[in-house]
């Protein structure tokens, strides 16, 4: 085990990790989903709700995973195992790592999805885009998303082929700046459009009366979109952390700059759809539609919509491929430690495994439309499956591995490696022994009580 673990690539330095850890978080949950959610739930006091559990829950998920990677230098299976062999730890670690496989398939549908509206953009089909029926008639065609699909797996692929610091870290220092570029850009058109300032203050200034229990069980739901918690991917690129680097201090960067993307997102889109629909929020209240239906009509709308277009897709596109390549290392490094595979043979494996998954949910909307799974469709259902399902019961199984069988001590040492202080210590004890489970259990209770309808979030 020594050995192999003299071999495991590492990220080169604190900049690699935090660029790839944060790349993880920000992605399509951080530029659709949020804004929406934002949006159907009272706005400012969503957002506030939103930091507060970023600075409590998140940051305790992260440190937790984390730690749990580099103490191990293992991904989750191995990781888990190395601290027990009973087989509710065993099934912990399993869970962990089955998760990005199952997600990084149906993942790379949608990532297809966007390549496709840049491509049209890029070519000048604007006024296409923005048609009642494009969307839908893209999707249940076939074809056309199946392409589009295989386009963005093989793009995730190469990456990862490359390894650690060639392909993911190399990337990440690549993609994520120019992601907070276009954020940026994007950002200041949207808040300057006529109307735009009603959007703004929505989505900044809390309103206690928009307030209800179900803003605060959103934005838990939404932690583990944005900062990639219970995926495994966290436990895995803490295992390419050397000892000498802050996981605290990583951490509150990784915290920073997911929750500033996110907040980025809701002035990108809330104050455009405000000004384009009138000051209505019902308009956000779209989900998966907003960003391939009301976002190119709102572009039309507003004049330069190839431009625009092009500079949101390919942010978009930039979020996708950093999430999707977590993701994918993930799963990757997983088949390495468990079955001795190669890079290249596990990259394969799951390249396969990738077009198996994801052709299920490509052509769900289409030529497999009559096939359902409690009455889901196949992207869909995956999508209930793992986020709904299991990564709440993977994030409980982590909370209970920290504090019941690595104990706190031991992980509070692990923090202190390359930090002489562990400033959050009280808040970090607090919410893993007590808060995070209830927390994870809350999310998965409500979840499949709106899967099968008994509530309605």
């Amino acid at each position: 085990m020594k050995k192999n673990n003299e071999k495991r690539s590492s990220f080169s330095g604190k900049l690699g990790f935090v660029l790839s850890a944060a790349g993880a978080s920000v992605g399509l949950g951080n530029i659709w989903r949020f804004p929406y959610l934002a949006a159907k739930y009272g706005g400012g006091i969503f957002l506030l709700i939103y930091i507060v559990l970023a600075l409590t829950f998140g940051y305790t998920m992260i440190v937790a995973e984390t730690s749990i990677g580099r103490m191990t230098k293992k991904s989750p299976v191995g990781a888990f195992k190395s601290f027990s062999n009973s087989k509710f730890v065993s099934l912990g670690g399993w869970i962990n790592a089955i998760i990005p496989i199952l997600i990084v398939p149906y993942y790379s549908v949608i990532g297809g999805w966007v390549i496709k509206y840049l491509v049209e953009y890029i070519i000048g089909d604007s006024k296409l885009l923005a048609g009642d029926d494009y969307f839908t008639g893209f999707i249940s065609g076939g074809f056309s998303a199946e392409i589009c699909f295989i386009v963005f797996t093989f793009i995730t692929l190469a990456i990862i082929y490359a390894g650690v610091r060639s392909g993911i870290e190399r990337v990440s220092k690549f993609m994520m700046p120019i992601l907070v570029v276009l954020s940026l850009i994007i950002m200041i058109y949207s808040i300057t459009r006529p109307g735009a300032m009603a959007g703004v203050k929505y989505f900044l200034v809390p309103n206690v009366k928009n307030f209800s229990w179900m803003t605060v069980v959103a934005a838990m739901g939404q932690m583990f979109y944005s900062l990639s918690i219970a995926m495994g991917i966290l436990i895995t690129f803490g295992s390419y952390m050397k000892k000498d680097l802050s996981i605290e201090s990583s951490t509150k960067n990784v915290e920073i700059f997911d929750t500033a993307i996110a907040i980025m997102a809701g002035l990108m889109i809330i104050p455009a759809v405000f000004a384009f629909s009138g000051g209505d929020p019902d308009a956000l209240k779209a989900g998966p539609s907003l960003m391939f239906i009301t976002i190119p009509k709102m572009f039309e709308s507003m004049g330069l919509s190839t431009a625009v277009g092009i500079l949101f897709f390919t942010l978009v596109l930039f979020a996708a491929l950093t999430s999707s390549i977590a993701l994918t290392e993930s799963a990757v490094s997983t088949f390495e430690d468990e079955f001795g595979w190669g890079r290249k043979k596990s990259t394969i494996i799951l390249g396969g495994i990738m077009i198996v998954l994801g052709s299920l949910s490509s052509f769900g909307y289409g030529p497999l439309g009559s096939i359902k799974i409690i009455g889901m469709q196949f992207l869909d259902f995956f999508d209930f499956l793992t986020n709904s399902v299991m990564m709440p019961i993977a994030a409980f199984a982590t909370c209970i591995l920290v504090s019941k069988i690595i104990g706190l001590k031991k992980i509070e040492e692990e923090v202190l490696h390359g930090e002489g202080t562990f400033r959050r210590k009280k808040i970090f004890n607090f919410m893993i022994k007590y808060l995070c489970p209830l927390f994870a259990a809350i999310i998965l209770l409500s979840s499949i009580a709106n899967a099968f309808g008994w509530i309605t979030i």
